[in-house]
């Protein structure tokens, strides 16, 4: 049975609107057939001439006949973005981290989803082992661009013991044909100790290089492990003389491929340069920071842009002496903390405690603030000098709601901290204008 649309929306002086469409109307085809999805839908109403099947409140059927400009929208919106269902993870990935999640959390943080339309809609990374030949040409033909990649290896065999799944290493012939078709992609490797770094990782990044320009750029991330890997492959953490070897890799290959090809294409994880003790590299470094969800130059991208809000901000007296806290997960610490200095150094009267929290609820080596847990919060900070407010960054929060992983809330923190908490968002500028009270 085809899944009719429900209408959240209709878009006012739009088409739809004029017709009289509304908002709890299904719509349940477009020229004769049901559209399977987003894209599909998309793609049937860039038409100038377009058949609408509408199924009204009352139980009617309307057959609206619209004409219009080609690149016209007939302004409906969905209350399912993706029309259809999300389509979830074949694999048993060795390094997978919602296998590493304790039990109890909401049962939306457990489900894996493989889909290339959310890779074009959300940004999200996919392995490809999901992908049909048929599928792949839905993406040419759509122009679903860019699409990121989870590859971790170019070798077939390598690629299918790490993602546990014996498709694996054949889906990798799906890069070839979107590159032969000119589809933007992104890739990501997610670097095993003894597995797929030395001399495993080189070979991968030789290889994606020769998919430039069309695989734009190319990160290696460190495996997340949490203290919750009963019964799964034994991973060890990576050491600093761990990390130095891998920049060494990434760094040798950035440079030749930056003089062939004007990028540097190859871009390491915040984390590789934290744990081998070196120096993150400068802004021009990171090609416009296309992996910067993947945790790729964010710290840079946050430095940067604090030095440049504090230069913008007038020097002097806060206006009222204050006490205010923040906190901040252990990795961003050093940096947090010397920009707090900073900013008190360039206003007076302002005393900012920083504190660095310790991920007790995940454990192992998880250190991002991203991670971080509503419990782990309230035990590190109750008996804490938190001053007239505490601040927390954005990413501790499910997308649009004030819930943590651990499905604390905002104001469940307030009530056991007694104090008020601010959210800022995940930039420098805000950090500054945050703490300082002040708009730049």
């Amino acid at each position: 049975m085809e899944k009719a649309q429900h209408i959240k929306s209709v878009a006012a002086d739009s088409i739809a609107a004029e017709m009289g469409v509304e908002a709890g109307d299904l719509l349940l085809a477009v020229d004769g057939r049901p559209p399977l999805d987003v894209f599909d839908y998309r793609f049937m109403i860039q038409n100038a001439y377009v058949e609408l099947l509408i199924k009204k409140a009352d139980g009617g059927e309307w057959l609206l006949e619209i004409d219009k400009e080609s690149d016209e929208d007939i302004g409906l919106e969905f209350a399912d973005d993706l029309m259809d269902d999300y389509r979830s993870c074949r694999n048993k990935c060795v390094f997978c981290f919602i296998d590493q999640m304790p039990p109890g959390l909401r049962e939306t943080l457990y489900f894996k989803d493989d889909d290339e339309r959310l890779s074009f809609l959300q940004g999200n990374y996919i392995t490809l082992t999901n992908l049909s030949d048929e599928d792949v040409e839905r993406i040419i033909k759509y122009r679903l661009s860019p699409i990121n990649v989870s590859i971790h290896s170019s070798d077939p065999q390598l690629r299918s013991l790490m993602m546990g799944n014996p498709r694996a290493g054949s889906a990798l012939r799906h890069i070839k044909r979107l590159f032969a078709a000119g589809i933007e992609m992104n890739g990501q490797i997610v670097l095993c100790k003894g597995l797929n770094d030395g001399a495993a990782l080189a070979q991968t990044l030789d290889d994606l290089a020769a998919y430039l320009p069309h695989m734009a750029s190319v990160s290696v991330v460190p495996v997340g492990l949490t203290a919750h890997r009963e019964g799964l492959y034994p991973l060890a953490a990576f050491g600093a003389a761990d990390a130095a070897s891998v920049l060494a890799i990434i760094e040798e290959r950035r440079e030749r491929i930056f003089t062939a090809h004007g990028r540097h294409f190859v871009h390491a994880a915040d984390e590789w340069y934290l744990m081998a003790g070196q120096e993150l590299p400068p802004a021009e470094a990171y090609d416009g920071y296309p992996q910067l969800e993947n945790g790729v130059g964010m710290l840079r991208l946050f430095i940067d842009e604090c030095l440049e809000a504090l230069a913008a901000l007038a020097p002097g007296a806060s206006g009222s002496d204050r006490l205010i806290s923040l906190a901040t997960g252990t990795l961003a610490y050093p940096y947090i903390k010397e920009m707090a200095e900073r900013l008190m150094a360039r206003r007076g009267g302002l005393l900012i405690h920083v504190y660095p929290i310790e991920n007790h609820f995940f454990g192992g080596g998880v250190s991002v603030s991203g991670l971080l847990c509503g419990v782990d919060l309230v035990s590190q900070l109750k008996d804490k000098a938190l001053g007239q407010r505490l601040f927390l960054p954005q990413n501790i929060l499910k997308s649009g709601e004030d819930v943590l992983l651990d499905g604390l809330t905002v104001a469940d923190m307030e009530k056991a901290l007694q104090v008020p908490i601010t959210i800022v968002k995940s930039s420098g500028y805000e950090f500054v204008r945050a703490l300082a009270g002040t708009m730049l």
